[in-house]
């Protein structure tokens, strides 16, 4: 359990980390590649060693490090664009509305079972998800909206949800005590590259200078994110067999948990509609955990 309340508070962390970088009006991109740069030396103090070498290489977990560094570094900012052009209460329903996929994965693949209560917690934490995070839009400064960007949030909805389901596939089919270390500085390290070229290009051609600020605030996010996915890893470790239940559980447990501190904190308004989807959180989470 202290592992899966760990992922919680760490990525509710990350969640209200990223308020400062519209506040600061820093560059996003720079905040996330100084974020995956921090992940991996996090990560590699952790483990006692930079994981990267022939053995590492030749893991039959290699590919999914890959495409899961990519994946880190895409969804990040898939969010940005999603939250720039759809706003902020869409891009959080389609992220967190997504833990229906890895659900799906855990009953269908892994033949998980599925009781009343379960399917009952996932339909009010569909509901919770969209009445916490539903804020109603001013109308001004709006950007224009093309297709492209209409497609955003179901883009972000597929992703994470692929994301949060290959965390569980490959935790359950590769990882152990010996590399689940080098398997997730492995991915950090794919992510701190492809953001590194991407930044670069910007640097190179004018379109954004360094900041000292989004290095700083990178560093803050860094070390946090590595630990929020390594809690994540050893939670679903540790319920095997219940993943349809800890996915879920960690994506509500987060979007109640980084709701009301950004209620104390940054003095967000909820309103009433937001207060009945915290207590909807907090049905549906029993409901899930002990259905």
């Amino acid at each position: 359990m202290i592992f899966l309340i760990g992922s919680i508070i760490l990525t509710s962390y990350l969640v209200l980390s990223f308020k400062l970088v519209d506040r600061l009006k820093l560059n996003i991109l720079q905040v996330i590649v100084f974020n995956y740069i921090t992940c991996v030396i996090t990560g590699s103090i952790f483990n006692g060693k930079f994981p990267l070498g022939n053995s590492v290489i030749n893991s039959p977990w290699i590919i999914w490090a890959l495409v899961m560094g990519a994946f880190f570094i895409l969804l990040f900012n898939v969010v940005g664009l999603t939250t720039k052009y759809m706003g902020v209460a869409v891009a959080s329903v389609a992220y967190k509305l997504s833990l229906i996929i890895p659900f799906l994965f855990s009953v269908f693949f892994y033949s998980e079972p599925v009781t009343g209560l379960k399917i009952t917690g996932i339909v009010l934490a569909l509901v919770a998800v969209f009445l916490t995070c539903w804020k109603p839009s001013s109308g001004e400064n709006q950007p224009k909206k093309s297709l492209a960007t209409a497609l955003l949030p179901l883009i972000l909805f597929v992703g994470s949800g692929l994301l949060d389901t290959m965390i569980k596939y490959v935790e359950a089919t590769f990882l152990n005590e010996s590399n689940k270390n080098d398997y997730l500085v492995t991915a950090f390290s794919v992510a701190a590259l492809i953001g590194i070229v991407w930044v670069g290009v910007q640097f190179a051609t004018g379109k954004q200078r360094f900041s000292w600020k989004a290095l700083a605030l990178g560093i803050s996010i860094g070390i946090p994110n590595y630990f929020s996915i390594w809690f994540l890893v050893r939670a679903l470790k540790e319920y095997s067999e219940s993943s349809s239940v800890v996915i879920p559980v960690n994506n509500m447990g987060i979007v109640l948990f980084s709701t009301v501190i950004a209620w104390i904190v940054f003095k967000e308004k909820l309103s009433a509609m937001n207060w009945s989807g915290v207590f909807l959180s907090l049905v549906a989470i029993a409901l899930i955990a002990y259905g």
